[in-house]
C-alpha cells in the first residue's frame, strides 16, 4: 500500500513536465513558423 502512494505522489511531477514540454515544443514551433512568415504570434 505505501509502494502504490509513494508511486502516485511521484507520478504527478513526471505527468506535469511531459505536459509542459508538449506545450513548450508546441509554442516554439508556432513561433518559428510565425517568424518565417513575418508574423507575430500574438
Amino acid at each position: 500500500m505505501t509502494l502504490a502512494l509513494t508511486l502516485y505522489v511521484l507520478i504527478w511531477p513526471v505527468i506535469v513536465a511531459g505536459t509542459l514540454a508538449v506545450l513548450i515544443r508546441a509554442f516554439v514551433k508556432d513561433a518559428r513558423e510565425a517568424k518565417s512568415k513575418g508574423e507575430q504570434i500574438i
